[in-house]
């Protein structure tokens, strides 16, 4: 299990390395772009999740919202310590 915290690290990891065969690496080298398309089709899914799908699905669903708005921050190089200021 990923906290939120060790998943932003574990990102910032990947944006530093660029592995080969990874699609997260593939959608940094994407830009905003790309990355905003999935965040996008991300919250569509949480709000249809929630409307219709169990709990389990919703969760799902968050956490791949999450996943793709850390990696935003990541490619615009805004620290999670940005966000944290203004919640």
């Amino acid at each position: 299990m990923k906290s939120f915290d060790s998943l932003y690290q574990e990102l910032l990891e990947i944006d530093a390395t660029r592995p080969e065969h990874s699609g997260t690496a593939e959608l940094l080298s994407g830009g905003v772009h790309a990355i905003g398309k999935k965040l996008v089709e991300e919250a569509a899914e949480v709000w249809m999740a929630a409307e219709h799908e169990s709990d389990e699905q919703l969760a799902l669903e968050v956490s791949q919202l999450l996943y793709y708005a850390q990696l935003m921050l990541v490619a615009r190089k805004v620290p999670m310590q940005r966000v944290e200021e203004v919640l």
